[in-house]
């Protein structure tokens, strides 16, 4: 995976090496910067993934070694180069390998790799509207009863996201937690929704709105990423929020069927 992101190099690698940078666009992240430390991604609902730092060479390259990403999976080895482009911009180049001679795991790392583009997209907006800037994250994550296809249709009917185009403005409808901004980006393919819109309130950021159905289980998800000054005290009021809504529309889902 190969992608044009804005910045210099010490802007890019402070956002894709370090634990804050990183969790300003992916997931909430640690790492101990250097060869041999630990780095942890807490994809929250108590699913979490760690690895060692295998590479380190600030600020082009970055290499790491997952193990347990998923149940009895082999060690996934990631790599990041990332070199200078025209204009403050820069190529990141992210390659994923599995350690392993079988080729049964190949679906799985598809899979793993499908929800990067969504995440680059956010990584782009945070480095050219937001770098530098104080983050904090709030994610509500729940399993669904049924399949993707109408776990995602549940989802995006009640927050009223559902046919919305790009430019577009949004707005949750009443009896929602608040969000509010343009939606920015629409991805839609198999075991994989997202819509991405560029927030307004209730903070500057942006929302991920999406689904997925890792190993079969379709999972439906709010991600905020907030910024600024008031960014962390926003996370902290919103997060328990957006657990209660989605908790209450899936037991109303389930009491449906």
């Amino acid at each position: 995976m190969e992608f044009l992101v804005p910045g210099t190099p010490e802007q890019v690698w402070d956002a894709i090496a370090t634990g804050p940078g990183m969790s300003a666009w992916f997931t909430p992240t640690q790492v101990d910067e250097r060869i041999g430390g630990a780095i942890e991604f807490d994809f929250g609902d108590g699913a979490v993934s760690s690895g060692v730092i295998t590479e380190w060479e600030p600020p082009a390259r970055l290499g790491y070694e997952e193990h347990g990403w998923n149940g009895e999976a082999p060690p996934v080895a990631t790599e990041v180069v990332v070199t200078s482009h025209s204009g403050d911009r820069c190529v990141v180049r992210m390659v994923h390998s599995l350690f392993t001679d079988r080729d049964d795991w190949d679906g799985e790392l598809e899979s793993f790799e499908t929800g990067w583009p969504g995440f680059f997209e956010v990584l782009r907006l945070y480095l050219r509207e937001f770098p530098g800037q104080r983050a904090a994250n709030a994610v509500a994550m729940t399993q669904v009863p049924a399949d993707l296809v109408q776990g995602w249709a549940t989802l995006a009917s009640a927050l009223g996201i559902a046919g919305v185009d790009v430019g577009q403005r949004f707005r949750t409808p009443s009896g929602t937690p608040e969000l509010h901004g343009v939606v920015h980006r629409i991805h839609h393919a198999e075991g994989f929704r997202d819509v991405i819109v560029r927030l307004e309130g209730p903070c500057p950021g942006v929302a991920v709105v999406g689904g997925c159905a890792p190993g079969g289980e379709a999972r439906i998800m709010v991600n905020l990423y907030l910024y600024g000054d008031d960014a962390a005290d926003t996370a902290a009021a919103e997060a328990p929020k957006w657990r209660s809504w989605m908790a209450q529309l899936v037991h109303a889902d389930r009491a449906s069927t």
